[in-house]
């Protein structure tokens, strides 16, 4: 069936959604400086990311997630339950007419280059034309600073997605619950850190590489990675104002820095998406090879979701702390 013929097909058998009007939730006006027509709470979510769909989870929200998709690691143990009653969609970007088929009053993702203005899922104006609202994580939202330079990551971004959400479903108390939580593991974070000194050290995060031997796709100065080294008074070697420049092995070798954390997922597109084929490039490649955190294996394995805007960016920090305490550079 075309994308036409389905488009005009749902525009007149999508049936409505009857909601109790004691569960009308509070208007969120714009997200992402789109409008939302979205007045009661959602009752079949499709999720096009997985931070979208852990967010939801851990929101006591699963019910109401009726489809799945854009996976980079395995859910979180404490969703495994949940997770495996609801379909999965694809493991990557799903099509446009498998999301509408399902026939969503919400379209939830986690990038705005999968439902945005050249969204490869879709449009906002195209769900929008078959009633049904879609909503993108807040920290696709941020835009540059005053100065026009990018704006790097923080929590706030992630606190607004959970207000947001909480209130779109009208579960205010879970989401301030959730926010506590995560400030007060930041808190922890930031103090341990301080008691070890973290702060003497420098890092690069190696996400993965178009090819093992390519020029890798590292921590610029914008994205969670940078966060968490900022957070921890640890030097990032890249001064590049990116969430993930392409930077060559040879720089990174010249500022020799005294950690390197390398992304570990499930999902297989590039070579250098498998840590363990990180770990062996850095091993045996000349120029990585004779790098000092290499040569003293001062080297984390980060899941790699906890390198981006997701709930897992806390325990990205909290690991870290762990494991460098673990090899004892504090003292270097």
């Amino acid at each position: 069936m075309s994308r036409a013929l389905l488009m005009g097909c749902l525009m007149t058998c999508l049936p409505s959604i009857a909601i109790s009007q004691t569960q009308k939730s509070p208007e969120i006006l714009h997200n992402c400086g789109y409008p939302l027509n979205l007045s009661t709470p959602p009752e079949r979510v499709i999720t096009v990311g997985q931070a979208s769909t852990e967010l939801l989870y851990r929101l006591d929200l699963h019910d109401r997630v009726i489809g799945t998709s854009n996976w980079f690691t395995d859910v979180a143990k404490e969703f495994e339950g949940v997770n495996a009653k609801v379909e999965r969609l694809a493991d990557n970007f799903p099509s446009f007419e498998s999301v509408i088929s399902k026939r969503p009053d919400l379209v939830m993702a986690d990038f705005l280059f999968a439902v945005g203005p050249q969204g490869v899922v879709g449009t906002r104006e195209q769900f929008q034309s078959l009633g049904i609202t879609s909503y993108v994580l807040d920290s696709e939202c941020v835009g540059p600073s005053s100065d026009g330079s990018p704006t790097a990551f923080r929590l706030d971004s992630l606190f607004q997605s959970i207000k947001n959400l909480a209130h779109m479903f009208n579960v205010q108390a879970k989401g301030d619950e959730l926010i506590r939580e995560i400030r007060g593991r930041e808190e922890a974070a930031i103090t341990d850190a301080q008691q070890r000194n973290l702060n003497r050290l420098s890092a690069v995060f190696w996400f993965s590489s178009a090819d093992i031997k390519m020029d890798p796709w590292v921590a610029g100065t914008t994205g969670v990675p940078a966060w968490m080294m900022s957070t921890l008074g640890i030097k990032n070697i890249v001064d590049v104002p990116e969430e993930w420049p392409s930077v060559g092995w040879e720089s990174i070798a010249r500022a020799n820095p005294d950690v390197i954390v390398i992304a570990d997922m499930t999902r297989r597109r590039f070579d250098a998406d498998d840590y363990q084929k990180k770990l062996d490039f850095l091993r045996s490649d000349p120029v990585t090879r004779q790098m000092s955190a290499v040569v003293n294996n001062h080297i984390v394995v980060m899941d790699a979701h906890a390198m981006r805007a997701t709930l897992r960016s806390i325990e990205g920090l909290e690991h870290l702390v762990k494991t460098l305490s673990l090899m004892n550079l504090a003292g270097k």
